[in-house]
């Protein structure tokens, strides 16, 4: 048991200690507690760090305030008053009056940061959060130090992240909406590569889809400075803990807005053609106030449903696109085959102008909040002069539904390799020199002449067949199989008849003697 210990990661021991500080309180709720403050020891360990180098005053610092709060403006550092610093949180952890104290850093913070004003939570003097367990916090979130990363806040980036999944695990159903799972964002992001340019993702919860493309940036050895963020999200409390995600990788969040009406009513990138969109819009919205945007100007390929806002998504994506942009996207499988309301028409439009590059299906029990199959859709402009361009009459398919592994009786997730084999799929079709090859059961690049004869339906298992080990089939163990289920199913059948019968018997029984 304690060899298990000493493997388990640190921040996954610091969730169960911070876990067991919870008792009666709603992950919903207590998420804002445990984020808030991990990402006020971040700021402040960012501060303390460069006050130390303020107040030695060599080089370039020789004579300078180290409470001169433009000293921190001018290397992009919060700067932390004296009552908000961690130091001196930690010194009256102890005391009962902690959770005003916390309440009254968050506001301090936000009064000398114009750009987190309105982000901070202010929850810790509430009723329910005993001063004994928000001290036990304190102590827990103490042990997580900048320099356990590179020095940048990795760490604490890293925790932060790890505790967004965590809560939206415990929340289920409720936790979907702020938090696309890991694996996910993980391979929408190996498949668009986002490398250079502007990403746009007008529905970003909290903010995941940024966080793992300044990732990819980094991890390729690239210049995440060459890539600027645009987000728009509709829910406020989401927006928050957005902003401080991204804040705590020291990620540019100035463009990430929020607004309750939302990317169709009130789009805050109006004018924005993005190198990249890369979003997780929710499936099969039917109030997206359709009704009041029947002749808006992103509907190029047909006006959309006022009762399903999938291709309403599709076209806002393909709106902001720049000439040469991609976009990859998460959407309830049913938009591969849904024909109501004139969305068949606008998927034939858009695979007739030569938009849609590939399709993958993905495993079932990926997603927290629904149980709705779901697929990727990845769309191009310009693909006849662009990367695609051996590939303009064609579109790949990738049935995944049978990848990934779970993690609990409830949840899949993708593997490295999973997500590997997906995305080198995609990358060798689409490169021009690279070895692609059909495999049955698994990938198939279909000529858009192919798809019009299967009625304009994407989903990938029509083009893909199944794979030779289930084609050939055991006849007599299939058959064994079926009788003896239809043999179980007509004795219940019986059982439920005879069960009928008596109880018709003794209503009419007690009928005849009144």
């Amino acid at each position: 048991m304690g060899q298990n210990n000493k493997e388990e990661p640190i921040e996954k021991q610091l969730w169960k200690a911070a876990d067991k500080l919870r008792k009666n309180i709603d992950a919903a709720e207590y998420k804002h507690i445990v984020l808030g403050l991990i990402f006020l020891k971040y700021i402040s360990d960012a501060f303390e760090t460069h006050y130390e180098l303020l107040k030695k005053g060599k080089g370039e610092y020789t004579g300078a305030d180290p409470e001169d709060r433009d000293e921190y403006k001018a290397e992009n550092i919060f700067f932390v008053p004296s009552s908000a610093r961690w130091t001196y949180l930690q010194k009256r952890a102890k005391l009962p009056e902690i959770g005003k104290d916390a309440d009254s850093a968050m506001d301090a913070i936000e009064r000398d940061n114009s750009s987190l004003k309105d982000v901070l939570p202010k929850v810790f003097a509430r009723g329910n959060l005993d001063p004994a367990s928000l001290g036990g916090l304190i102590d827990l979130i103490s042990n997580i130090s900048m320099k356990q990363g590179n020095g940048k806040g990795d760490f604490l980036g890293k925790t932060f992240e790890y505790f967004l999944g965590e809560f939206a695990l415990a929340e289920g159903k409720k936790g979907g909406q702020f938090y696309t799972p890991r694996s996910v964002v993980e391979l929408l992001v190996e498949m668009l590569e986002p490398y250079k340019g502007r990403v746009l993702d007008p529905c970003c919860g909290s903010g995941g889809m940024f966080v793992h493309s300044e990732r990819f940036v980094e991890f390729h050895q690239g210049n995440v400075n060459d890539i600027s963020i645009y987000g728009q999200e509709s829910n406020q409390t989401t927006w928050r803990l957005a902003k401080m995600n991204l804040a705590i990788r020291g990620i540019d969040s100035s463009q990430v807005k929020w607004n309750n009406e939302g990317s169709f009513l009130n789009n805050s990138h109006k004018d924005l053609k993005a190198d990249y969109v890369i979003a997780n819009p929710p499936f099969n919205d039917s109030d997206w106030s359709g009704d009041l945007l029947r002749k808006d100007g992103r509907w190029q390929y047909g006006v959309p449903p006022v009762n399903n806002a999938n291709y309403a998504w599709i076209q806002h994506f393909v709106y902001h696109l720049s000439p040469s942009g991609q976009a990859g996207f998460v959407l309830a499988k049913g938009s591969l085959t849904s024909k109501t309301s004139g969305e068949g028409d606008i998927r034939k439009a858009l695979v007739e102008a030569r938009m849609i590059d590939c399709i993958v299906n993905l495993p079932a029990k990926l997603f927290l909040n629904t149980q709705i199959p779901a697929s990727l859709w990845f769309v191009s402009r310009n693909r006849e002069n662009g990367k695609f361009r051996n590939r303009k009459d064609e579109i790949l398919f990738i049935d995944a539904r049978n990848m990934g592994h779970l993690i609990n009786r409830r949840t899949r997730e993708l593997s490295e390799e999973d997500i590997q084999k997906i995305a080198g799929t995609y990358h060798n079709w689409r490169n021009p020199d690279g070895k692609y090859e059909n495999v049955k059961g698994f990938c198939n690049s279909a000529s858009v002449e192919r798809v019009k004869e299967l009625d304009y339906v994407l989903t990938p298992g029509r083009y893909v067949g199944l794979p030779d080990d289930e084609d050939d089939f055991d006849f007599t163990e299939r058959f064994t199989k079926l009788k003896a289920q239809f043999e179980e199913q007509l004795k219940e059948e019986e059982k439920l008849n005879t069960l009928i019968i008596e109880n018709l018997a003794r209503v009419e029984v007690n009928n005849g003697k009144d």
